[in-house]
């Protein structure tokens, strides 16, 4: 595991971890027990996908970058141990997805993650 410095969440971490080729290095920005709920269309706000762990979060991460489409940071506010952003993606036939996240840090790597998603259909 790397330093608390090589881990920090900033905008431009969270940036180039999300717009890379792989979920490395964004899996490298959550802690080892942190915990991601997912809404959205079939994973409603009264029962989300909860995942819990790393390897949990990476299996997610694996599936999200083996796709073929392009992510984008849109926009990310910091304040003290919380930050929201925003992304989205997009496949070659031009079907869209968007997500919004609100997560709570801890030594600055997320512990948790509410993350609401929409997409084309």
């Amino acid at each position: 595991m790397g330093s608390k410095k090589d881990s920090a969440f900033t905008t431009e971490a969270l940036r180039e971890a999300i717009e890379a080729d792989s979920g490395d290095g964004l899996l490298a920005l959550y802690e080892d027990d942190a915990q991601i709920r997912v809404i959205d269309h079939a994973d409603q706000p009264s029962h989300p996908k909860v995942l819990r762990g790393r390897g949990e979060i990476e299996e997610m991460l694996a599936d999200i970058y083996s796709r073929e489409m392009i992510h984008r940071l849109d926009q990310c506010v910091i304040d003290g141990d919380h930050a929201a952003f925003t992304e989205s993606c997009q496949y070659p036939d031009g079907n869209k997805v968007y997500a919004e996240s609100m997560v709570t840090l801890r030594d600055g790597r997320i512990s948790d993650q509410i993350l609401i998603q929409a997409w084309d259909e």
